[in-house]
């Protein structure tokens, strides 16, 4: 299916309920000064889990790491994917 990650990739879309205005001026916030929203959510949900996580889930956040920074060092390094029509 087209825009559904494939079974190996762990990151994952996922959904959130938030006021329609509230997402609109986070988006215009955001570029005005420079910063990705998603990158922006993500560093959010790392200082939340390094400030409150227990044990278990700072080594979760630790392995969530070492999956981006390899999944970082292979960017680009891959062919592009053939569009399904």
């Amino acid at each position: 299916m087209r825009g559904m990650p494939e079974a190996t990739d762990h990151t994952f879309i996922t959904r959130f309920r938030i006021p329609r205005a509230m997402w609109d001026a986070y988006g215009t916030a955001a570029s005005r000064v420079g910063v990705d929203r998603s990158a922006d959510l993500v560093d959010h949900v790392r200082d939340f889990i390094r400030k409150h996580g227990n044990e278990q889930e700072l080594a979760d956040l630790a392995a969530a790491e070492q999956e981006l920074a390899e999944r970082r060092a292979r960017k680009g390094g891959r062919p592009k994917k053939e569009p399904i029509s």
